[in-house]
């Protein structure tokens, strides 16, 4: 059995690699597609890396860990969802990093590509679709600058809305000051526990700090109301003649 097809299946150590690029995201549609695709190979996945960042810098952790365990010979055949989950800044960088996952040892399935990388067309195949990767990724750039444009020209502000208002800030770090776990403020302010955890550093840090920003935010908006409260309403203006202070005309008789 040692020399079956299937045994030596069975010894590769089989890994996948995942990515999406931002938080919104989820990586559970690409590793059920992967699972499937190893499972009809009778491959089992023996080590996931993961990760939410964008495929437009090399410089990713998981991809990084991968590569180093790729070199280990930790790897004998990587499953990706589609080629440009690996990389999509342009055929160089693609035509690298598949030339080191080969030179390691690491076969390269991509599951959801119409192609396999192992055939004789293998470079020419991954030279196109690292083109269109990058040209995809230009595309989307240029989508987000426009809409960019369209947001700021309409008086809006860019990026996502705050989760928090001041208020709330202000009262998350006064119970992170009373000494009131994270989780108790989370669920009484109906926020996340990262949300408010972020707002704790913020706080901690300040106060190390000796500078207590929080409280002279504070301080300063008692000092801005203080002021508004006290100022006279503004003079009436005449509604003939505009003029500021100006007296009513006298009832006619």
């Amino acid at each position: 059995m040692a020399g079956t097809p299937s045994a030596q299946r069975e010894a590769v150590n089989a890994a996948a690699y995942l990515r999406v690029s931002s938080d919104q995201q989820d990586v559970a549609t690409q590793r059920h597609a992967v699972e499937r695709a190893a499972a009809a190979r009778g491959d089992t996945i023996g080590a996931v890396y993961s990760e939410k960042v964008s495929g437009g810098t090399m410089a990713r952790p998981e991809l990084r860990r991968l590569r180093a365990d790729v070199a280990a010979g930790k790897v004998g055949r990587l499953y990706v969802y589609a080629l440009d989950r690996l990389t999509r800044t342009g055929i160089l960088d693609t035509f690298a990093l598949v030339a080191e996952l080969r030179q390691g040892g690491a076969e390269l399935v991509t599951v959801a590509d119409p192609f396999d990388l192992a055939g004789p067309a293998a470079e020419v195949i991954v030279a196109v679709m690292a083109w269109a990767a990058q040209q995809e990724r230009r595309r989307l750039n240029e989508r987000l600058a426009a809409a960019r444009v369209r947001v700021e020209a309409a008086g809006k502000k860019w990026g996502r809305p705050e989760r928090l208002t001041y208020p709330e800030r202000m009262e998350i770090a006064a119970r992170v000051r009373a000494g009131e776990a994270i989780r108790s403020i989370a669920v009484a302010l109906k926020v996340p526990r990262s949300t408010v955890g972020r707002v704790a550093a913020q706080v901690n840090a300040s106060d190390a700090q000796g500078s207590h920003l929080e409280g002279a935010d504070l301080a300063g908006v008692r000092t801005y109301l203080g002021a508004a409260l006290s100022q006279k309403p503004p003079a009436k203006r005449h509604p003939r003649s505009g003029r500021k202070g100006a007296s009513e005309p006298p009832p006619s008789s």
